[in-house]
């Protein structure tokens, strides 16, 4: 508890003094782009702050967001022909199209120059980055994004790692460092703005991948039902 209130009273000060007078800028469609970092089938077994089932779900919620949206998107891997493993299956045949980087041994994906050209390649200075593991190769690459003027979000329930103490020094390092940190469900919900786009689209998107919003979609669906009925 002591560590989890040094690190809000440490996010605070850090977002005090990391940010401008527009305290809030925000997602925008036209100029975000979502790097998977190292989701890797071998690293997956590494991740202890999240259940295996709930952390899953989420990195493919976050995946079916950024397929919802049609923004760019960019995968990679760590060496990968050893003990890191492959790519999470699920995540390539989502984007069978986008750029796949897979590093040859580079632990900061910035470090990698293809990485990197497929990231300019996009256009987009806003980055929604996800992975494996949250202090090494999310926190590395998103710091070293952000120096090169990139605005960074980090998507905190799509990136895992040993421990929950682990973690939020991480958090904590990324923030000191003007990330901003939010979850999968904010991404979607800020790239949407509005219900009135497709709420539909939008409502459907997230009964897939959390639970208890298929709840709510049944009422919806349900009072619109009856509504329809009586016309």
């Amino acid at each position: 508890m002591r560590f989890s209130l040094t690190a809000a009273l440490v996010g605070v000060a850090a977002l005090a003094s990391s940010v401008s007078a527009d305290l809030y800028n925000r997602l925008n469609i036209n100029n975000t782009a979502f790097l998977f970092v190292d989701h890797q089938t071998g690293l997956f077994s590494l991740v202890g702050d999240y259940d295996p089932d709930s952390y899953q779900t989420n990195v493919m919620g976050l995946a079916a967001t950024a397929k919802y949206y049609g923004v760019p998107t960019i995968l990679t891997t760590s060496r990968e022909t050893g003990p890191n493993g492959p790519m999470l299956p699920q995540l390539k045949e989502m984007f069978p199209d986008a750029p796949y980087i897979p590093r040859p041994g580079q632990i900061n994906a910035w470090d990698d120059k293809d990485f990197v050209q497929a990231v300019k390649d996009t256009g987009k200075k806003q980055l929604v980055i996800s992975g494996i593991v949250t202090d090494v190769c999310v926190t590395f690459v998103s710091l070293s994004a952000k120096k090169a003027g990139y605005e960074v979000f980090v998507v905190t329930d799509a990136s895992g790692t040993f421990d929950e103490s682990v973690r939020e020094a991480a958090w904590m390092r990324m923030q000191q460092g003007g990330v901003q940190l939010l979850n999968w469900f904010a991404v979607a919900c800020e790239l949407g703005r509005d219900w009135r786009r497709d709420i539909e689209g939008m409502g459907q998107l997230f009964s897939e991948y959390i639970p208890s919003y298929a709840h709510i979609m049944q009422s919806y669906n349900g009072a619109q039902a009856s509504v329809n009925a009586t016309q």
